[in-house]
């Protein structure tokens, strides 16, 4: 058994160039398939930790589109004393331009309360967080992302600055007290102008400029206790009653909506790891090939071995193993490969490397079996010549 894998592995020495070619068609498979895969949960977990960033995982309390009711001081004091809530805030959202010194940008400008940062991920990277006196004397003072503060002063920190936002259809100068990082800004990195900037400012600064006095929205923490949908139901009900109505009032899972856009992605994952399959059936057939190749250049070889003893089975054992060796070869070397791509690109995008390790061993199962399997005909063929007419081949 010995001699005859040392046999079939020095064979692939023998035609070294063919050897490697064949090797590189499974290595950038397997590369391939693994990258695609890794791309996906790298792609996966920034986009949870984005969603995470912006709150996107609890519930966002709102009114139907188009309804005369809207949300009150009243109803937010209302969903806060429901059961299974731990926090509750108020939201107002504003699509708008916000500009520094000459640098003008698209904005969306949050109007928030004290409590936010408790629902919503915001990382105060230099300054304060609203106090309770900047809401009760509607403050101009603002928070910043710190891709804006980079573009507009060329550093991070602009604490004290001052900023004009188109707020409430009139222009509001805004002092800057906090400067924040929003999750990952693997997407700001990537989509640059298509993402807006972040800018928040009180709730009751955003009303004043805006003549009104309700949310868009109220953004709910749930306890850890509690089930979102129940609980959601219930704040819902809860409103309805208060405010004599009957389906006014819309709670959204926002955690729901987050595995919707992870659904979507691993679908994506599956049909691009389906062409990488693909291109590791072909590099399968081409070791066919190759060893369709040897046993018409060994002919004469197999009928010698024949002759002086050797079985039909150790003919077809050594030419598996070539088959099988290359695969192996082929595979290690893909493994090597994607690992190294996948390591280098999410150094690049400073991101933590993630793997599907189903999609990592499906890879290696399927270019092992396939190569052997490809290379079982050869290998049968080889095996089923006939010594004496195996030796007359020149």
């Amino acid at each position: 058994m010995i001699d005859v894998i040392r046999s079939a592995y020095h064979n692939l020495g023998r035609k070294k160039g063919r050897t490697v070619l064949t090797i590189l068609g499974i290595t950038i498979g397997v590369a391939s398939v693994i990258l695609i895969g890794n791309i996906s949960q790298c792609g996966s977990n920034a986009l949870t930790n984005e969603l995470d960033s912006l709150g996107l995982n609890g519930l966002s309390i709102s009114c139907q589109a188009g309804s005369s009711i809207t949300l009150k001081d009243t109803d937010l004091n209302l969903v806060k004393s429901c059961d299974g809530v731990d926090q509750a805030t108020p939201l107002l959202m504003q699509s708008t331009t916000v500009s520094a010194r000459e640098t003008e940008t698209k904005a969306l400008v949050w109007g928030i309360d004290t409590t936010a940062s408790q629902i919503v991920s915001i990382q105060i990277l230099y300054g304060r967080m609203f106090t309770s006196k900047d809401i009760s004397t509607n403050a101009n003072v603002c928070l910043v992302d710190e891709s804006f503060s980079r573009n507009a002063y060329m550093r991070s920190n602009i604490i004290g600055k001052h900023v004009s936002v188109q707020c409430g259809g009139t222009l509001e100068d805004f002092e800057v007290i906090g400067v924040i990082k929003t999750g990952s800004g693997l997407l700001q990195n990537m989509l640059g102008n298509y993402i807006p900037t972040f800018v928040y400012v009180p709730y009751t600064t955003m009303q004043t400029a805006s003549g009104r006095s309700s949310f868009d929205q109220i953004a709910v923490k749930i306890a850890s206790s509690s089930d979102l949908d129940s609980t959601g139901k219930a704040i819902v009900a809860t409103l309805n009653q208060n405010n004599g109505t009957t389906d006014t009032f819309v709670s959204n899972n926002l955690a729901e909506q987050k595995d919707g856009l992870d659904n979507i992605l691993n679908i994506v994952t599956l049909i691009l790891s389906a062409v990488g399959a693909i291109s590791l059936l072909v590099a399968s057939l081409s070791i066919m090939t190759v060893m369709l190749v040897s046993v018409s250049e060994r002919t004469r070889e197999i009928g010698i071995k024949k002759a002086i003893g050797a079985k039909r089975k150790d003919i077809m054992l050594e030419f598996m193993l070539e088959a099988i060796f290359i695969s192996i070869f082929g595979c290690v070397i893909g493994i090597v490969l994607g690992y190294g791509i996948s390591y280098t690109g999410a150094s690049l995008f400073g991101i933590a490397l993630g793997t599907r390790w189903d999609i990592f061993v499906l890879s290696i199962i399927f270019s092992l079996s396939t190569g052997t399997i490809f290379g079982v005909y050869p290998a049968i063929k080889a095996s089923a010549l006939k010594p004496v007419d195996a030796l007359r081949m020149e």
